[in-house]
């Protein structure tokens, strides 16, 4: 084997190493992806989809109500589950014939990115400090904060913010 021949050869495993080396510094601290195999997101997320975030979003802010996130079950830390932010920490969450109401306020809170009205009440819940209480967007079809046994999402185990699927289809997620 000729100089030339193993110069390309060691020039190819360099880029392949450092293609290798980018992947997995990418996927370890910069994005996040996850499967959505329910349809407690419909319609903002379709049954099946692919999805990708930033872990890097929270770095210098905290977490938004309405922000979509993923973040392993509390219940069950080893499977990821992806909701929306409702309840900030502090807050006291009511859920009242389907409407989400914070701290006693009169007004409910926007709803218009659920797939239906809701048939449910129930709480209240005091969402501690440093918590998230989260829904998904088909509330007659989720498991979230409202049953859970751990009821509450630590700011630590939110793992990043999604912003859009890329399977089945590419959409944006709000």
């Amino acid at each position: 084997m000729g100089s030339e021949t193993r110069k390309e050869i060691i020039s190819w495993i360099v880029v392949i190493t450092a293609a290798v080396l980018s992947a997995l510094f990418i996927n370890g601290y910069i994005i996040v992806h996850a499967n959505v195999p329910t349809g407690s997101m419909l319609d903002t997320i379709p049954l099946e989809s692919r999805v990708v975030g930033l872990k890097l979003t929270y770095l210098f802010s905290e977490p938004q109500r309405y922000d979509v996130v993923v973040f392993p079950f509390p219940d069950h830390e080893e499977e990821l589950f992806v909701k929306r932010i409702i309840g900030l920490p502090g807050e006291t969450i009511t859920i009242a014939d389907g409407k989400v109401y914070v701290n006693d306020d009169p007004e409910p809170l926007r709803d218009d990115f659920i797939r239906e009205p809701s048939r449910y009440t129930g709480g209240p819940f005091v969402v501690p400090e440093g918590h998230y209480f989260m829904m998904g967007d088909n509330r007659n079809d989720s498991r979230d904060s409202r049953e859970w046994v751990n009821k509450y999402v630590s700011r630590e185990k939110i793992i990043g913010k999604l912003y859009f699927s890329y399977y089945p289809q590419i959409k944006w997620i709000e």
